[in-house]
């Protein structure tokens, strides 16, 4: 790829001091990008590039991104025009090169929508109508009657009906639009998708009729889409209504409250050819966390392809990325980059011969010194010879015996963000500690994860719940003292009868445990005092339910219920191997609250109650959750910070220099084999382990309500699939020979091989404090 001469990119000033600022100046990609250190500067380098623009188009249209991604070139907009004429305001301006003293009026914009869901109450707060108007409209101070929306209440439908009259599952069938309409229902419904193509294509012309969108800012989605436009989207497509991919419905599960939804939701989105209709447009697409690296590489490198959709965005000459260094480390030139700059380690060493054999497809014994001297990283290699493949080998080999060393008589803290979180991370190595008597296992999820439980699922577990009352299958209840104390008591009992049931085949009676368990927790949240009383409990919180939307915020209390009942998943699986419900934890961290801007962790609220059980337990070994920066959920982030402050607040009191920290990685992200220190093997009666327990004891997950976009289905099997895919990128170094002619039983009996990260207390507040600086830098 050609370098491009910066000084001809026609950067705009605030660009020009970002393109200063950041470190490597190389840009050989067909759009240009900025990089930014951290994911809250990425906000404001954008804030700053929007108003720069405003001030030169005051009445300019714009259209404007949804989601989680803009949080903070929202928050960095209202702060610039809020400050915008006392110091701070002044000073931020001046060191980032937004010129010109008069503050923007944005009150004169015209803006444009981009995308909804069809069909959608536009009420609801999952609505994108809803987004719009509360943080745009609303919160930058629009004119409404400026507004291009897209409102699926007043779109036009046959005789004037609503959507809920004409589609009243809310699926809409598009084969209508190219097949015989059978019955008087399907002839309404086409002659209503007719209705809706016309007013898409008026909505198209009133976009063409303000001239094009003058600035466009949007995010890229899991499959590399812009707007809603797809990967194969046509790059002359026009605004419409259409169906999604897997991966965009995977996304879209979280607002409308489960794949099952998403899965038959129609969109209303703008074009690939409305976004470049106007060929000044300055369109931006912002992206953070290197679970973008990929998508930002295919976008970036790629010729014009419908397979990579803002491949398009090279029609227009302002069109730019904005990337934090995370999403940018896949770019050919980060790439150069990170093994051009900085002293040489043999962490390079190791990436560069294992990128080589995946590239080409060798393997490592097969590998020729002249092969290394081609390739344009391994050449780098210091005093590169004949022996250089075999001590990357050596390496490799090191840290598979370093993962089967036998621990004993250690003290372990196992956290993880979410339930299933260590499970997936780590469960073939734990299940081997476990099976020692001489360590103990404590197991702590540190927020509720409420968020990740159907409506459904918990309507239809408390029906089961009632229809056990009514049969007198709870005996529980019935005891005098039950709704006084004795609901606290046995909670064990309810995890043992459970996992019998699981034993001897019996799905009813697993049910019947299962309410047990959520009568439990109704009579603790509701302070419930009779069975008359639980009962009523049960019908008002199904009343609720009812009169909920998929995808809408429950009231606290049942959140509480979803998240217990989440915590009893989490007790089956460890009860597995012996471990009692005392020794399973469960934190609720306040900053986990379901909004769509989540709070950052504080001290008071969510350290200290980690600090005091490290205090508690003395642990010599933590796992934990260590995703890079935007990587994964942000929880992940933000529990690991929680974590961090706690150990760093626990080193002030006791001498920790003994502390191991084992840092994993699950279905979110994975580690590059250099980047770690352990690597353990992984046989197929674990592989059955992990998808059995997964599936008998996460109820609420085994129909993958909230998938990843990588796998449509359970989080074990993406699991399995990452595990045996790493397995696969060692052998290419190693050799199947090394492993099934290997004088240990365990390596010639692994079918997958886990990664992850061995640290000492300092090395771990380290990564932490720089993980930190990537997240939070400069708020």
């Amino acid at each position: 790829m050609k370098n491009i001469n910066v000084d001809s990119l026609n950067l705009s000033p605030v660009e020009k001091r970002f393109v200063e600022l950041q470190e490597n100046k190389k840009i050989s990609t067909k759009v240009p990008y900025i990089t930014v250190d951290n994911f809250p500067k990425l906000g404001f380098l954008t804030a700053l590039r929007f108003l720069e623009w405003v001030g030169q188009n005051p009445e300019g249209t714009i259209s404007l991104p949804t989601g989680k991604t803009p949080e903070y070139f929202i928050r960095w907009t209202q702060y610039l025009m809020e400050n915008w004429s006392n110091a701070k305001g002044k000073k931020l301006r001046e060191d980032y090169g937004l010129k010109g003293e008069k503050k923007p009026d944005l009150s004169g914009l015209k803006f444009v929508q981009i995308d909804e869901f069809y069909p959608i109450n536009s009420q609801q707060q999952n609505s994108f109508y809803y987004y719009v108007n509360e943080y745009y409209i609303k919160g930058f101070g629009l004119n409404p009657k400026n507004a291009l929306l897209i409102n699926s209440d007043t779109i036009p439908l046959v005789i004037g009906k609503h959507f809920s009259e004409v589609f009243p599952d809310s699926k809409v069938d598009l084969s209508l639009r190219y097949r015989e309409a059978k019955t008087k229902k399907e002839q309404e419904q086409q002659q209503s998708i007719f209705k809706i193509d016309d007013w898409c294509c008026n909505y198209e012309a009133q976009v063409r009729e303000r001239g094009g969108i003058g600035f466009f800012l949007g995010g890229i989605g899991p499959d590399g889409h812009i707007a809603f436009n797809t990967r194969g989207s046509d790059h002359y497509s026009t605004t419409r209504l259409t169906a999604t991919n897997f991966e965009t419905q995977a996304v879209a599960a979280g607002d409308l409250g489960g794949i099952e939804i998403s899965r038959h939701r129609l969109v209303i989105t703008i074009g690939l050819e409305t976004i470049t209709y106007n060929k000044d447009a300055v369109a931006i697409i912002f992206a953070a966390g290197e679970a973008k690296a990929g998508l930002v590489k295919d976008a970036l490198e790629s010729e014009p392809t419908v397979l990579y959709p803002a491949t398009v965005l090279q029609r227009l000459p302002n069109s730019r990325f904005y990337l934090t260094q995370g999403a940018a480390s896949q770019l050919t030139d980060s790439i150069e980059h990170f093994y051009k700059t900085g002293p040489w380690t043999h962490e390079k060493t190791e990436k560069a011969v294992i990128d080589l054999c995946r590239k080409s497809n060798k393997y490592g014994h097969h590998l020729l010194l002249e092969d290394l001297k081609n390739d344009p990283f391994c050449r780098l290699i210091p005093n590169l010879n004949n022996d250089t493949v075999q001590t990357v080998v050596n390496s490799i080999v090191s840290k598979i015996e370093r993962g089967m060393q036998e621990e004993n008589n250690e003290v372990y803290y196992h956290t993880g963000p979410h339930h299933d979180d260590i499970m997936l991370g780590m469960l073939p190595p734990l299940t081997e500690l476990l099976n020692n008597d001489s360590n103990k296992s404590h197991f702590s999820v540190l927020t509720s994860g409420f968020t990740a439980v159907t409506n459904d699922f918990i309507y239809n577990s408390l029906i089961d719940t009632k229809q056990f009352i009514e049969e007198g299958q709870v005996k529980m209840i019935e005891y005098p003292d039950f709704f006084e104390t004795g609901y606290k008591y046995k909670w064990d009992k309810d995890v043992y009868h459970f996992l019998n049931k699981v034993a001897s085949g019996e799905p009813r009676e697993r049910k019947r445990g299962l309410s047990h368990r959520l009568i439990r927790a109704i009579v603790d949240i509701w302070a419930v005092k009779s069975i008359d009383e639980l009962r009523d409990t049960i019908n008002s919180i199904l009343a609720i339910l009812r009169d909920s939307y998929s995808g809408q915020k429950n009231p606290p209390k049942i959140q509480k219920l979803k998240g217990m009942l989440r915590e009893f998943e989490e007790e089956l699986v460890w009860a597995h191997f012996g471990v009692q419900v005392k020794n399973v934890h469960h934190l609720r961290l306040g900053f986990y609250t379901g909004d769509i801007f989540t709070e950052q962790p504080n001290r008071e609220r969510d350290v200290i109650p980690v600090l005091k059980q490290l205090k508690e337990i003395k642990p010599s070994v933590i796992s934990l959750a260590f995703d890079p920066e935007g990587s994964g959920p942000d929880t992940h982030y933000k529990v690991l910070q929680a974590i961090a402050n706690a150990v760093a607040l626990w080193s002030k009191e006791e001498d920790l220099s003994k502390l191991r920290i084992w840092g994993y990685r699950n279905v979110w992200y994975k580690f590059h084999p250099a980047d770690v220190n352990v690597i353990t093997p992984v046989t197929l009666n674990a592989l059955d382990v992990l998808d059995k327990s997964f599936t008998d004891c996460y109820l609420s997950q085994v129909n993958a309500s909230f998938p990843s976009y990588e796998l449509d289905g359970k989080f074990s099997a993406l699991a399995q699939r990452t595990w045996v895919d790493q397995l696969n990128m060692i052998q290419l170094l190693l050799g199947k020979v090394y492993f099934y002619t290997n004088p240990n039983s365990k390596i010639r009996a692994s079918h997958g091989l886990i990664f992850f990260k061995e640290m000492t207390v300092e090395e771990f507040l380290k990564e932490a404090r720089d993980l930190e600086k990537s997240m939070e830098g400069m708020v």
